[in-house]
């Protein structure tokens, strides 16, 4: 089974659409899985104790985003700031507080990432692997692969092959860099993708 994986969208219309409509072209029968952010929220974390009544206070919702969310996601920094800050009640917050922080795949795991520590130059996470497990991530809006404590930088359009292996997959980021990964379930391949 094919999955395409997307995260980071925050709040883009337009890279959002664009990635959407390369997964229709490259993998129109895969199953598209967010891996969080999908929403931007306009409040900073140093306004974190403050509180709001309209959800369209706390985040960016440009017209025509919301009906391009069709696929289920896990819950990202963001959804969780939004949840936190909010203390009116909307529809779309009910949604976003259902949003679970994990999502099992055959064969994989989906999780945002900043639920782990990162520290050093370049940013990198310390990955709680369990056992031989692919895990797809996002945070840090950067496509890459970790495996053996290396970092590595994918090329785009390229398969990579996991099978048997432990590593981490960082989707990279619709918002700006309009990344996402197809992943094949049957294989357990990874091809980056770079919509236009």
């Amino acid at each position: 089974m094919q999955f395409a994986m997307l995260g980071d969208l925050h709040s883009s219309i337009n890279d959002t659409q664009s990635v959407l409509n390369h997964i229709k072209e490259i993998a129109p029968s895969s199953e598209i899985i967010g891996l969080g952010d999908l929403y931007e929220c306009v409040i900073s974390k140093t306004r974190i104790t403050e509180r709001f009544n309209s959800i369209n206070d706390v985040m960016a919702r440009p017209n025509g985003f919301e009906e391009l969310l069709t696929f289920p996601s896990v819950r990202g920094n963001q959804e969780e700031r939004i949840e936190i800050i909010m203390s009116g009640k909307d529809p779309l917050l009910e949604q976003i507080v259902q949003y679970p922080e994990v999502i099992e795949i055959p064969g994989a795991k989906v999780i945002h990432g900043h639920q782990w520590e990162w520290s050093g130059n370049p940013w990198l996470p310390f990955i709680p692997f369990e056992h031989n497990e692919l895990v797809f991530f996002g945070h840090s809006h950067r496509s890459a692969y970790y495996m053996d404590g290396d970092w590595k930088v994918p090329q785009f359009g390229i398969t990579y092959e996991f099978k048997g292996k432990k590593a981490g997959i960082n989707v990279g980021s619709v918002i700006d860099n309009r990344e996402w990964v197809l992943f094949d379930s049957d294989t357990q391949s990874v091809t980056f993708q770079k919509a236009k």
